[in-house]
C-alpha cells in the first residue's frame, strides 16, 4: 500500500465527503406541489417590494439619464407586478403575505457595495446595471417556474398574470444590455484608459 507524501493529508474517501447531512424541516414545511408554490410566491412578492424601495436609491447614484428613466420605469413597472402578485394570492385564496427572500438581500447588497467601491460615474453605472441584470436574470427564473406550477396546478389565471410579468422581466434584461453595450460600457472603459494615458504622461 503506497504511503500519503510527506507533509499532505490522506485523500478522504468520496462517501465521507459527500455525506448527508441533516437539515432542519420546519413544522409547516410544503409537501405538495400547490404548498410549494405559495411558498415561493410570499418570497417572491418580498423580492418585489425590496428591489421597489431599492430602486430610488440606485436612481440617486446613476449619472446616466437613459437608466435614471429606465430604473424610474422600473418602479412603476414594480407596483403593477405586485398588484398582480397580490391577485395571484386571491385567486389561491390565500393571505397577501411576504416571507423575507435571503437571495434578493444578497443582491441589493451587492448593489450597495457596487455603490460604495466605485465612483459616481459610468463605471458605478455600468456596475447598477450588471447587478440589476442579476436581480432580473433571478425574477426571469422565478417568475418562469412559478408559471409553469400555476399551469401543472390548473390555476391557470395565475399562470396568465405570471406569464405577463415574466415577458415583461425579459424585456427589461434586453434593455439593460442595449443601453450597457451601446454607450455605458464604452464610455466607462474611456474613463480607465484615461486614468492610463495620465500615467504614460
Amino acid at each position: 500500500m503506497k504511503k500519503a507524501a510527506a507533509g499532505k493529508e490522506p485523500r478522504k474517501p468520496l462517501h465521507v465527503l459527500f455525506r448527508k447531512q441533516e437539515v432542519y424541516v420546519k413544522p409547516n414545511a410544503a409537501q405538495g406541489l400547490r404548498d410549494l408554490f405559495v411558498d415561493e410566491l410570499k418570497y417572491l412578492y418580498w423580492a418585489e417590494n425590496a428591489f421597489a424601495r431599492a430602486i430610488p436609491n440606485m436612481i440617486a447614484n446613476t449619472s446616466s439619464e437613459n437608466l435614471q428613466n429606465t430604473l424610474a420605469g422600473y418602479l412603476h413597472t414594480s407596483k403593477i407586478q405586485l398588484a398582480r402578485i397580490r391577485k395571484i394570492f386571491a385567486f389561491l385564496n390565500e393571505p397577501s403575505e411576504a416571507v423575507k427572500c435571503e437571495a434578493m438581500t444578497g443582491l441589493i447588497k451587492e448593489t450597495e457595495q457596487i455603490m460604495i467601491e466605485t465612483e459616481k460615474g459610468m463605471v458605478r453605472d455600468a456596475g447598477i446595471i450588471f447587478t440589476c441584470q442579476k436581480v432580473k436574470h433571478y425574477e426571469i427564473a422565478a417568475y418562469g417556474t412559478l408559471c409553469s406550477f400555476a399551469k401543472t396546478l390548473g390555476e391557470y389565471k395565475s399562470a396568465s398574470l405570471l406569464q405577463k410579468t415574466l415577458i415583461e422581466e425579459k424585456s427589461a434584461d434586453k434593455m439593460l444590455s442595449h443601453i450597457a453595450e451601446s454607450s455605458i460600457n464604452v464610455n466607462a472603459t474611456a474613463v480607465n484608459d484615461n486614468v492610463y494615458d495620465m500615467y504614460e504622461l
